[in-house]
């Protein structure tokens, strides 16, 4: 029986509204509000180095989600185990946070252990591997706090990892990681190297590690596990039960060749690593979902400096003052990557998913203030909750386990 002309017109206006939701997105500026970055985090800091705050307005630019039916609630998502959301503070480590709970479901997911990592062990490590890079290539890198979610890979394959408790990175006292001024003075101390053109690479580390040791302390070289003292290599091995070779990571652009290992060319991207198996988008975003589904998570990066992310409630779109759902794929996707209007500047990890009619919404862990800002004490707190459409346009790269994308690497180009 044929379909009704009228009954096809709307069959497909439902899909189209369904597709975002709603037909046509509105924006809105509204004045940026005081959120748990001011009035949390950097109140805490100031308070404990005895600084006044000082006042500032600014206007965003951001879509108007009002009287939309959000999915907000974590407890209506399939949930993969995952550790409580924690604080980055004011650093610009999220790469490290992301990634470090990452490990600590794969621990779960393989041991059963429940295990709290220490994230600044492998921020410490990360500034000494950044600091020799920088004197055996004569300065010719990018000096910044940021880094790439494959970078814990790389660390844990030469320092191991040790548990938070053993390791904070923070001063007695001090609520909130905080490294501006350390940054401060590692930037400095190797711009003024790269200056005199002394590469003394030995003279460097001691500067750099005399830096880190006072803001942060000296790192572990013992972890005791049973009643014996083993290395942290021991204990990721032996304890954790990782195997960082056993780890992927995906990327999708334009750029270069499919189902071949390609770099990903961007400042955080600082050793140059060309460990990213760059995929077409559709086995891009297949595998966000098979992952979640199949009991996997994923540690993900990507742009969130968009006014398809709404602070008040947490959630983020792709709107249709932006490009509509139809047109989202690999050339709109390049095409911002391109121009800087996608850019690289955030990491979070994915912990679950929901199926809708508007589509697969993701659960997102997240250590960054904006998904603080519900309030300490709601479900809500730490996550942001993803359209499938946001990751498609401006999720960059993907971390996980091999065992989650066997049929991708079975199509890898030799």
């Amino acid at each position: 029986m044929k379909t009704p002309i009228i009954t096809l017109a709307l069959l497909i206006f439902s899909a189209t509204a369904f597709s975002q939701g709603q037909l046509n997105d509105k924006a809105v500026y509204r004045n940026s509000e005081s959120g748990y970055y001011k009035n949390v985090i950097m109140k805490e800091i100031k308070s404990f180095n005895n600084k006044k705050d000082k006042d500032s307005v600014r206007r965003d630019f951001v879509i108007d989600l009002s009287g939309k039916n959000l999915p907000t609630d974590p407890d209506q998502y399939k949930k993969v185990w995952h550790t409580s959301p924690v604080s980055q503070g004011n650093t610009n480590t999220c790469w490290c946070y992301a990634t470090s709970s990452f490990y600590e479901s794969e621990i779960y997911r393989l041991t059963g252990k429940q295990v709290k990592l220490s994230e600044m062990y492998f921020v410490y490590w990360e500034y000494i591997e950044r600091t020799k890079y920088f004197i055996r290539n004569r300065g010719d890198m990018s000096i910044g706090e940021g880094s790439e979610t494959n970078a814990l890979a790389r660390t844990m394959k030469k320092y191991g990892a040790v548990p938070f408790e053993l390791y904070t990175g923070k001063k007695e006292g001090e609520k909130f990681h905080t490294h501006a001024k350390m940054f401060d003075e590692i930037k400095d101390f190797l711009r003024s190297m790269k200056y005199d053109n002394n590469w003394n690479e030995e003279s460097a580390l001691s500067t750099v590690k005399s830096i880190l040791t006072f803001y942060m302390g000296e790192p572990p070289t013992k972890v005791k596990e049973a009643g014996k003292d083993i290395t942290p290599q021991e204990y990721m091995e032996k304890v954790l039960k990782i195997n960082p070779d056993n780890y992927v990571n995906l990327m999708s652009l334009m750029v270069s060749p499919y189902y071949s290992y390609s770099l990903y060319d961007v400042p955080d991207n600082w050793w140059r690593s060309s460990d990213y198996l760059n995929v077409p988008l559709d086995d891009y975003m297949n595998a966000v979902k098979n992952a979640v589904k199949n009991g996997f998570t994923i540690s993900i990066g990507g742009d969130v400096s968009e006014p398809g992310i709404d602070r008040k409630t947490q959630v983020a779109v792709v709107p249709t003052f932006d490009i509509a759902h139809s047109n989202i794929d690999e050339s709109a996707r390049q095409m911002r990557f391109n121009n800087g209007s996608t850019t690289d500047d955030h990491a979070m990890h994915v912990v679950g998913i929901q199926e809708r009619e508007d589509g697969s919404w993701f659960l997102i862990k997240d250590s960054g203030s904006g998904s603080r800002n519900c309030g300490e004490g709601n479900k809500c707190f730490g996550y942001f909750f993803f359209h499938e459409d946001f990751i498609k346009l401006k999720m960059m790269t993907l971390t996980l386990h091999k065992d989650a994308v066997k049929d991708l690497l079975g199509k890898v180009k030799k």
